[in-house]
């Protein structure tokens, strides 16, 4: 509005000599990031990035949210000469503590020895489905003969059909598969049930990847 309207008696704004403006005046809060507390504003603190981690961070604080998962961690057996840097299993049970308990970010350079990462690894970027099977094959693995064996097949492992059909002779093919982790596209995805979506979607068969049926040969296939 141009400073002059103000003064006009006829729009209203200026009466008996004392300007009268109304606003809606938006509030925010200013946040001290230098003086954040991370445990005072929402109970959880977070984890140090040592330099190219932050996709391990990531994992680490879903597997830690998983409760069945951080009980299971806890029950694994350990011994009074192990080192957190030498041992996976003390070294996650170290970290699962200190961010229950801790009221500062946590760092992950213990973990990250355990794996037997040096520095250059930690500036080095992995692939978090990767490390996520790495990590759930190695917990796996010290799980054996514990009270808690078995845990990650209880709580990661699905399964899928693999279904095969032919299209010109009468032949199909299942086969039942196990997995931990599913790769889904999301490039021209709106959400994650497009994504299923598209996983599940048939696949034509043909050409140089035709299938080959037994007894029939290679045929034209969806899969």
């Amino acid at each position: 509005m141009p400073l002059g309207e103000l003064y006009d008696p006829s729009r209203g704004y200026l009466v008996n000599d004392t300007l009268i403006i109304e606003a809606e005046v938006l509030v925010r809060k200013i946040v001290d990031y230098w003086n954040y507390d991370s445990k005072k504003e929402t109970g959880y603190v977070g984890l140090k990035n040592q330099g190219a981690t932050c996709y391990m961070n990531s994992l680490l604080q879903t597997l830690y949210h998983i409760p069945y998962f951080k009980k299971a961690v806890y029950h694994m057996p350990t011994t009074e000469n192990d080192m957190p840097s030498g041992s996976i299993p003390l070294a996650l049970q170290s970290l699962f503590y200190k961010l229950q308990y801790s009221d500062t970010s946590v760092a992950t350079k213990e973990l990250t020895k355990s794996f037997g990462w040096d520095t250059y690894d930690s500036f080095m970027q992995h692939d978090v489905q990767e490390l996520n099977r790495v990590l759930c094959e190695k917990l796996e693995d010290k799980m054996k003969g514990t009270v808690v064996e078995g845990t990650i097949q209880k709580l990661f492992e699905g399964h899928h059909m693999n279904y095969i059909e032919c299209i010109n002779v009468d032949y199909k093919s299942t086969r039942k598969e196990s997995f931990y982790d599913l790769q889904l596209d999301v490039k021209g995805c709106r959400d994650v049930y497009a994504s299923f979506d598209k996983y599940v979607e048939v696949e034509r068969l043909e050409g140089d990847n035709k299938y080959h049926a037994e007894q029939y040969g290679l045929q034209v296939s969806g899969n």
